[in-house]
Formats: structure tokens, sequence, C-alpha cells
């Protein structure tokens, strides 16, 4: 929330395949309505002057200058330096597009590119999630406070970002937070986008209900059917999303086993988070099974669902107790309990970028 009062501008775009949506942050806040303009995605000199336009249109809507521009671009990327890379969506941009540099020429103020996964985390970590769960630890008098964060997105794909200690963690080669590469536990030889993605959901309804994919419902029909709110083949619809948790979940316990943070979950799919977040936290609650048989915990914290009343209430309770100082009558505070939550965007995926991308331009404005 650090840049909530904050009367700097700074100018965004959330550039997709087919529309580039342009509008400008303030105060946390978009000012400007946004404006869309067609991508050109297989035609490079078409999509910069688009780019270039939206830009300028956003620029004479504001009352102040810009400070910045910051937004969001698909890799792969070298995205410190503001170059693109061989974008799968975008087939015009090839061999290298030096889009930062060409922008901070062209309004001469700085410009941040960066992985929409890694923004949505940074999002979250300063306005949504992170500051939602500290908040509540503050209620119940629980002095612990989290300050790692693990965001992921389900939706046409599967992304992720990684916070550490307030700071967004990239990677030497920009890729950190790659789980869509993390093989599936469904099946080995495929990658977990393969089930954690809308495809996915819509794939393993058509093969348990015995159709094709391509008459297989929306994934938010294929939910509402779980859940009995309408008409279909209601056990293929929970075996969708129960794989779906299952494949997720696994991929969050190795990534957690490393990161050790809170885990927040953003993207479309994230509308049927209350049918397959219990799943998912059986699968990063479970066991391995040792040679001789007997049960070792997948993970050492206890993982819980946030978005559950009670489950809040005992992730927030501290387990606090005073022990002795060996050799002497002091005693000190320790808490035993390890603890990581996991729960939904408190902001929304495309909110979350926004903020993110505004407030990583303003932390490098001000730490340069």
């Amino acid at each position: 929330m650090k840049y909530e009062n904050d009367k700097r501008i700074v100018m965004t775009l959330d550039a997709g395949g087919t529309n580039f949506v342009f509008s400008a942050i303030q105060g946390n806040k978009q000012i400007v309505d946004e404006i869309r303009l067609d991508s050109n995605a297989d035609n490079l000199d078409k999509s910069l002057s688009n780019i270039v336009t939206g830009f300028n249109l956003v620029k004479e809507k504001i009352n102040n200058n810009p400070v910045a521009i910051s937004f969001a671009f698909p890799g792969p990327a070298d995205y410190p330096n503001g170059i693109l890379g061989d974008s799968g969506n975008l087939t015009g941009y090839r061999g290298g597009v030096a889009l930062g540099p060409m922008l901070s020429e062209k309004f001469n103020v700085p410009t941040f590119i960066n992985n929409d996964g890694d923004l949505y985390a940074y999002g979250e970590s300063i306005a949504g999630f992170l500051p939602y769960v500290n908040s509540k630890l503050k209620e119940a008098g629980n002095p612990k406070r989290y300050s790692n964060l693990f965001g992921i997105t389900l939706g046409t794909g599967f992304g992720s970002g990684i916070v550490r200690n307030g700071e967004m963690y990239l990677g030497d080669n920009s890729m950190a937070g790659e789980i869509c590469l993390f093989s599936s536990k469904i099946s080995r030889d495929e990658n977990a986008e393969e089930y954690a993605s809308i495809r996915g959901i819509r794939r393993v309804y058509a093969e348990h209900a015995g159709i094709t994919i391509e008459e297989s419902p929306s994934p938010k029909e294929i939910f509402e059917i779980a859940i009995g709110k309408i008409e279909g083949e209601m056990e293929s619809a929970i075996v969708a999303y129960k794989q779906m948790a299952s494949v997720v979940g696994d991929v969050i316990s190795n990534a957690v086993a490393l990161l050790d943070g809170l885990v927040v979950i953003g993207g479309g799919l994230s509308g049927a988070s209350s049918l397959f977040i219990p799943f998912l936290i059986d699968e990063m609650n479970g066991s391995f099974t040792k040679y001789d048989g007997s049960k070792l915990k997948r993970l050492i914290a206890k993982i819980y669902n946030l978005e559950d009343d009670n489950e809040m209430k005992n992730f927030v309770k501290s387990e606090a107790k005073e022990i002795i100082v060996y050799g002497t009558d002091k005693k000190i505070k320790y808490d035993p309990s390890q603890k990581i939550g996991v729960g939904v965007s408190k902001l929304g995926t495309s909110k979350a970028i926004s903020i993110g991308a505004y407030a990583y331009a303003l932390h490098k404005l001000d730490t340069n």
C-alpha cells in the first residue's frame, strides 16, 4: 500500500496476442479509461506503431506528465534491458526487439517491462493477498509476519511470480517461476500446463464424458455442472477440477519447498476455487511413502486453506510458548508451528498486474 497516496503517474499496457490495452495508474488506481488497439501480432511495424499511438492517446488524457512507462509483455525476454525475444503469441517479435529503449527514446521517460506473472505476484504483495494475511495476523495478536509470496495464475496458461522480501525475483535469465514447465504428476511426459489451464479442464472433462474437446463446455460451465447449478456430466466435471488441483498442488509443493512463503491464486480459473482448493490443500498436506511402507509428510509446514474461515482462524492463532534459556533463569518465546497459507487474489489478476507494474516503476525510480 506504500504508493496509494503517491501523485506520480505511470502509463501502462496489457499486451495480449489479440489486443493491446493502454491506461495510466496514479496512487494504485486506474485514472484513464482503457484504450484498446489491435496488437497486429504478426506485423512488427504495425504493432510497434500501435504501441506508440496507444501511449500517445493515454498521454493526452492525463493532467501531468508521466514519470515512467511500465507494463507486462510475453516472454521470453531480457526484461531488465527491455528487449523482447521470440514470443509465441506475438510472432512479429522475432530475433530481439528493443521495445523498452525505443519507448524511452520516444517518450523521454524510463520504461520497465516484466512478465505478467511476476507483476501479478508483486501487485498482490504490495496491495493484495500479502498485506491482507498480515493484517489478519495482527488482528489476532500474532506477531508472525510473512514477507515472501508465490503467485500463480490459472487461465489460458499456467504462470507464476515470486516475491522475496518485498522484491520481485526474476532470476539470471529473466526466467524465474516458469512453473508451466514442471512435469505433470498425472503424466510425467506432459508439462503441468496441459492439466493446469483452460484447455486442460476442457480436455479432461471431454475424456471422461466421452465427447470431443470441441464439444466440451467452458471451464465456467464445467464448474457449474460440478456444483449442480446446470445439467451435465457432474462426475466428469468434478474429476476435471480434481485432476487440475492434483497437478497444481504437486507443482506448488515442489515450489514452496524451496521458496517457503504464502501462495496466492489468480487467473480466470480461480473463480472455481471453492471447488478445487480443498483438493489442492489435500495434495499439499499429503505424504510420501518410504521404502518400508511408512509415511513421510510431503512438506514440513502445514498448509491452510485461507478461503475457509475455520482454517484462517487456526492459521492466524499463535502457538507461541515460553522456554527456558539453558543454564539461566531467563525465558524466551518460541513458536514451533510452521504454516503456509493458500488463498485467492484479493485484487483480481488484471488489477494486481497494473498495481505491480506501477509499484515496480516507482520502486526502481526511488532506489535508483
